[in-house]
């Protein structure tokens, strides 16, 4: 599996996420605790949103502890919403096009989970992204395939949908050739403005996230970080893990709910998948 964060609100130093709490990505991708996989050392990368719709990425097939690259630029650049994910493989190829998040337009996406039998369903679900959208498949992931099944059932359109959708359909063609757990997944995705974040599993307890609505705690649990100090009260972070180990700062997202970061009240609702 892998661990990821998103970041939403007062533009902050990369590096300030990344590598200052207690519990950063570094440390979890050498000492996760809340995954199958201790070690996440088979790439990583971040995409943030600058000037203009689409976002940047960085990624690398380093282990992300060993990028002195990322340590450079992370400190000298600033965003106000930004992925960073780094990654567990589950046997697909350790390279740089199957390092999250995955861009298309606008959009930023990035999974922890999996598909069950990826293999034994991926042409049946290849043929189904839309033929526009194929040439842009750059790797050989599920979770790109995800990706773009997300993109062809609508994710311009009514994101949370797309999601459910691509789903429902992915479920639908594994339980075909018999295999009746198909999915186990944490997603995030962004358009630059909003960000969705979604946790389920066909059975079963899906992969761990959490989510940050107290600022004011965070502060307190983070003196480390004095950027930290001067976050507005919108800004949110969705974590794998918490980046710390004190209590009172972080929520569960239930299984099979999914949330979205906006202005204002923020709002969980259910995940429900819908077989076309």
């Amino acid at each position: 599996m892998c661990r990821w964060l998103a970041y939403s609100g007062t533009p902050i130093l990369i590096a300030d996420l990344i590598y200052k709490p207690k519990h950063s990505l570094i440390e979890q991708s050498l000492h996760a605790r809340l995954g199958p996989s201790t070690t996440n050392g088979d790439g990583f990368g971040v995409g943030w949103y600058a000037d203009g719709d689409s976002p940047v990425l960085y990624r690398a097939v380093d282990p992300i502890w060993n990028d002195q690259n990322l340590r450079e630029i992370s400190a000298r650049i600033q965003s106000g919403l930004l992925f960073a994910h780094i990654r567990a493989s589950m046997g697909t190829p350790v390279q740089q096009t199957n390092c999250h998040p995955f861009r298309y337009g606008k959009w930023l996406w990035m999974h922890n989970g999996s598909i069950a039998g990826f293999q034994q369903v991926k042409r049946e679900l290849v043929l189904a992204v839309d033929p526009d959208l194929y040439p842009f498949i750059e790797g050989s992931t599920d979770t790109e395939i995800f990706f773009f099944l997300a993109l062809t059932f609508g994710l311009n359109e009514d994101p949370p949908l797309a999601v459910e959708r691509a789903v429902g359909f992915i479920e639908q063609a594994c339980r075909k050739h018999g295999i009746d757990d198909p999915v186990r997944m944490c997603v995030a995705l962004s358009d630059g403005k909003l960000v969705w974040a979604f946790r389920y599993a066909s059975k079963g307890e899906p992969p761990s996230l959490f989510y940050s609505t107290d600022v004011s705690t965070l502060r307190e649990q983070h003196p480390e970080i004095p950027a930290f100090r001067t976050l507005s009260e919108e800004t949110r972070l969705v974590v794998s893990e918490p980046l710390t180990d004190l209590a009172g700062g972080w929520n569960e997202v239930p299984a099979s709910h999914y949330g979205v970061i906006e202005p204002g009240d923020d709002d969980l609702r259910t995940f429900i998948p819908r077989a076309e």
